[in-house]
């Protein structure tokens, strides 16, 4: 009974999807509401798995020869007012502190909500000559943007990412970096989330505050809904005109540097909840699971027992997985429900009756399927399995996406997908932020990117007839 009332615990997705992911966040225990209004408090099995996602995403970083530095917090109002399509679109976010040590501050200084301005204010500092390019920084930090509505991961008023910025001498240097660090981005949430996703540039109207070019990666979670899991920008020499960034060039002239940005935060944790996740809880993809076996013992109070799952456990260690064996006196019944809430991708049982006839049991946490390996070969075979689970929970995911990505040819053709089905659609558009306008007022619907690989569709644009220019992929978004 209460094995089904752990479960039961959990809304339906069907029934209501963000209660369903709410139930999922605390019930697996990777986040916490606290008394700062709007802030979360990770709990460790959230933090581990952002720690994962940290760790594998930095190594992916320095191939590209990126270095990690860390700047202040704080931004003087002065610095933030500098370029002025950059504050105007985050002005409404902004934190400000106005006092310090009980004194009033002569100039008031924000939060920072991104940090272009002062990786501007720096490389205005440590560049001067062409030697001195390229510079391909990152941190990782937190941000605060004071937002009205907060979602547990999905949107919070302090959060953690990554903030990419770099300065380069030229104009193409610069877009095959924003471009580099896209695709390193796309790789990765394949690769280790298990996440598909569509690599496109954003419109004018959905680009970046002071950007040239927003270039995306957008994934569709299992309510249909749409999720930006990550962006690179090129802003081109504007925030360099407007900070004075200039470099001597090999031919003695002064030049302005090219800059880009790039970003990926603690929201990929909520992709990984609303594209895996089930009725039963959390799916951790293998790569991103901070414990990717645990072993269950069966009837631990009987002799040999737990010094065969202590043995097992060691084994499978060697073998370079993360592995964990619960030797808690809650019953084996509870002990399986649990580890399906916390979505660990594979459980090990072993029992007396195992353990006479040399074997194990490994159940998969993504299908529920049931392998027997014997106690010698286990530790070997759960590598590959690992890596099977892997691709089989990013081919369900693609095929989720696929099934519900439709193309529209017709106004009415859009908005029937729209009002009868969930997903992406894929329609053309005359590059006109007017029927942007019109489509996300009518609809609530927007733009999430013109993708690298464009189709035709039709020759006219969906809202107004005109002559298409691209292929876009609308949804509805988180």
């Amino acid at each position: 009974m209460a094995d089904k009332k752990m479960v039961e615990a959990i809304t339906s997705m069907d029934e209501d999807f963000a209660q369903w992911y709410t139930d999922v966040v605390k019930k697996a225990e990777l986040i916490d509401y606290t008394s700062v209004k709007g802030c979360m408090a990770f709990k460790p099995a959230g933090y581990a798995i952002w720690e994962l996602i940290q760790q594998q995403l930095d190594l992916r970083f320095k191939e590209t020869g990126v270095q990690n530095v860390y700047l202040p917090m704080f931004i003087p109002e002065s610095l933030l007012q500098k370029e002025k399509d950059h504050v105007e679109g985050f002005a409404p976010e902004v934190a400000w502190v106005t006092y310090g040590g009980g004194q009033k501050l002569q100039e008031r200084m924000c939060v920072r909500p991104t940090s272009e301005t002062l990786f501007c204010d720096y490389y205005k500092s440590v560049v001067h000559s062409y030697r001195d390019l390229p510079q391909v920084c990152n941190q990782w930090c937190s941000v605060v943007r004071w937002e009205k509505e907060t979602r547990p991961f999905l949107r919070s008023r302090e959060f953690l990412w990554q903030e990419g910025h770099t300065a380069h001498a030229s104009e193409q240097e610069a877009e095959e970096r924003t471009i580099q660090m896209l695709n390193v981005y796309a790789d990765f949430v394949e690769q280790v989330l298990a996440i598909p996703v569509i690599k496109g540039r954003k419109t004018e109207k959905e680009k970046f505050a002071g950007a040239t070019a927003t270039y995306t990666i957008e994934a569709l979670m299992h309510d249909g809904k749409a999720l930006q899991s990550g962006t690179s920008h090129n802003f081109g020499d504007g925030f360099a005109k407007a900070f004075g960034i200039q470099y001597t060039a090999k031919d003695n002239t002064l030049q302005y540097v090219h800059q880009t940005s790039w970003g990926l935060s603690t929201r990929l944790i909520g992709a990984i909840i609303m594209v895996h996740g089930d009725n039963s809880g959390l799916k951790l993809p293998p790569k991103a699971a901070p414990v990717q076996v645990m072993i269950i013992p069966i009837q631990q109070q009987k002799d040999g027992v737990l010094e065969a799952a202590s043995k097992l456990e060691a084994e499978i260690k060697r073998a370079g997985i993360r592995v964990k064996t619960d030797t808690t006196d809650k019953s084996p019944g509870w002990k399986f429900s649990e580890q399906e809430m916390r979505g660990i991708p594979l459980r090990i049982e072993i029992g007396p009756k195992d353990i006479e006839a040399g074997r194990c049991v490994a159940c998969r946490r993504d299908n529920g399927e049931k392998l027997t390996f014997s106690l010698e070969e286990a530790a070997s075979k759960l590598p590959e399995l690992l890596e099977q689970i892997h691709n089989d929970m990013y081919e369900a995911a693609r095929r989720h996406r696929d099934e519900h990505t439709y193309t529209a040819a017709t106004m009415e053709e859009f908005e029937k997908c729209f009002t009868e089905k969930s997903g992406f659609v894929k329609a053309m558009w005359c590059g006109d932020q007017a029927c942007e306008d019109l489509i996300k007022e009518k609809l609530a619907v927007t733009s999430r990117c013109m993708p690298f690989e464009e189709e035709r569709i039709s020759d006219t644009c969906v809202c107004c007839g005109k002559p298409a220019k691209k292929m876009v992929y609308w949804g509805k978004a988180y």
